[in-house]
């Protein structure tokens, strides 16, 4: 087995050149231009999302695309790609069956914790024109600010000009918050500096979507079996993927470059941040909660359940949709009902379940209060919130216990368990977390009474036996 490098890559582009493989390559000259793209945050998502766009843009034949890929504080998979040349390989999984893509557009890689200097010189070399990021909401603090203003400086004082810095994350209004975080900072060192960041940066807001499990030693193995290549970098994703932006840009011409690769770009993001957060987000969570109480391993395990890909579907269309501007709302649900039932993923309910706590109020709340103020029925979000309270027991319906990875975990299983067999006990203690349910949902009857009920029938019947109750009364209900 061959190391992982550009040399090994040449090689393998000598040796297919001009033979059908379902093995795609960057065949264009990836160390013929210096970097023009620095991102934060190297991790999965970036390797198979944006570094993808940018690899599809430097095969177009644009130059100005090539990532230096910075890890905030992990040396791992830094050190990881260094060898191989910043080179690692994606297997895309659809219902029409996998292909692999080896990506080039990762040209060097380092760490910022580790690195700092590294990273500032790189923002203000004349070759870059982009910062992208994909941090944690948590990282939008004074150590993210320091670091991009420090770099934002030196660009400054060299007399170049602006950059356009993208979030790439899920956070609402990314660019607004990422644009406000740099301009207190620079306010704060140099009111000139400031001054120019807010009249020659762009900071647009984006949404971005892809799902990508955590990489396996299957990856690896397979990876392994197509290229002849041992790939320490090996990963897997979907065919789907998504990438919405805000049309501001540094460079104007940008618009049109991102939209030849397939990126959309908009006047407003948050039609599409909406839909994402609702329909996919959220139907995730209810997903996995409703599998990790079942046993279910996967998403995909619990939407082959007829009763739960009944469900998701009618808490999209009839509850979600109609809340919702996001173009072509049907076609965008089927799209997510077709991307869950992917086998290929393996997208673990448990990782999706964790921090439910902080993700239930961004996910459902909205929806559960602007319902309840029209009068609507909230059933689905209401059976959904029955499940997570069962969820807290921390013990599927087969007596298996698991851990809860939430902020608040300790607590919520200690109410959770306290009041075990307790219906009404366990809805009182755990909506008084506002927190979570904020200070009205408590004291709705409508809410209490629908989580009271679903949480007795789950109690008693266990979920299965309570969501086919559900279907048979939304069914009757029609």
């Amino acid at each position: 087995m061959h190391a992982f490098s550009q040399a090994s890559l040449d090689e393998l582009k000598a040796s297919t050149r001009g033979h059908e493989t379902r093995l795609q390559l960057p065949r264009y000259e990836r160390q013929r231009a210096a970097a023009g793209v620095v991102h934060l945050g190297l991790g999965a998502f970036h390797r198979a999302h944006q570094a993808m766009v940018f690899d599809t843009l430097l095969a177009q034949g644009d130059a100005r695309w090539s990532v230096l890929g910075v890890a905030m504080r992990s040396t791992a998979l830094a050190d990881a790609l260094e060898p191989q040349d910043g080179l690692y390989t994606v297997q895309v999984a659809s219902a029409a069956g996998r292909r692999w893509q080896i990506v080039g557009a990762v040209q060097k890689t380092c760490v910022a914790a580790r690195e700092p200097q590294l990273v500032i010189d790189a923002i203000a070399a004349p070759s870059t024109r982009w910062i992208t990021l994909t941090v944690t909401e948590k990282a939008y603090g004074p150590e993210l600010a320091a670091l991009l203003v420090k770099g934002l400086a030196a660009r400054h004082a060299a007399g170049l000009g602006g950059l356009t810095l993208a979030s790439c994350d899920n956070l609402s209004g990314n660019g607004h918050k990422l644009r406000q975080l740099c301009l207190d900072a620079a306010q704060h060192k140099d009111a000139a500096l400031a001054a120019w960041i807010s009249a020659r940066c762009t900071f647009p807001n984006s949404m971005v979507d892809r799902i990508v499990p955590a990489a396996t030693p299957l990856h690896r193995t397979d990876a392994a079996a197509v290229t002849g290549l041992d790939d320490a970098c090996a990963l897997g994703t979907e065919s789907f993927w998504e990438w919405v932006i805000e049309r501001d840009f540094a460079d104007p011409l940008d618009a049109a470059a991102l939209a030849s690769a397939g990126v959309t770009v908009v006047d407003d993001v948050l039609p599409f941040e909406q839909a994402k957060l609702c329909m996919l987000n959220g139907s995730h969570t209810a997903i996995a909660l409703m599998g990790a109480v079942m046993g279910l391993p996967t998403v995909a395990d619990c939407v082959a359940q007829p009763d739960i890909h009944w469900f998701v579907h009618q808490l999209m269309t009839g509850v979600m949709m109609p809340q919702l501007r996001r173009p072509d709302l049907p076609a965008y649900r089927d799209a997510l009902l077709a991307r869950f039932a992917n086998p290929d993923l393996r997208h673990k309910v448990h990782q999706i379940a964790s921090d439910s706590s902080l993700k239930i109020p961004l996910r459902w709340l909205g929806t559960v209060q602007a319902r309840l103020a029209s009068g609507q029925a909230v059933e689905p979000l209401a059976f959904a919130s029955a499940v997570w309270l069962r969820y807290l027991l921390a013990e599927d319906e087969q007596g298996q216990a698991y851990a809860i990875s939430d902020p608040l975990g300790e607590t919520l299983q200690a109410l959770a368990q306290q009041h075990r067999g307790d219906a009404a006990g366990t809805v009182q203690a755990l909506l008084a977390l506002p927190s979570v349910w904020g200070d009205a949902l408590p004291a709705n009857p409508q809410w209490t009474s629908r989580l009271n009920f679903w949480l007795e029938r789950i109690q008693s019947v266990g979920v299965a036996a309570a969501l086919s109750q559900l279907r048979a009364a939304e069914t009757t209900s029609r």
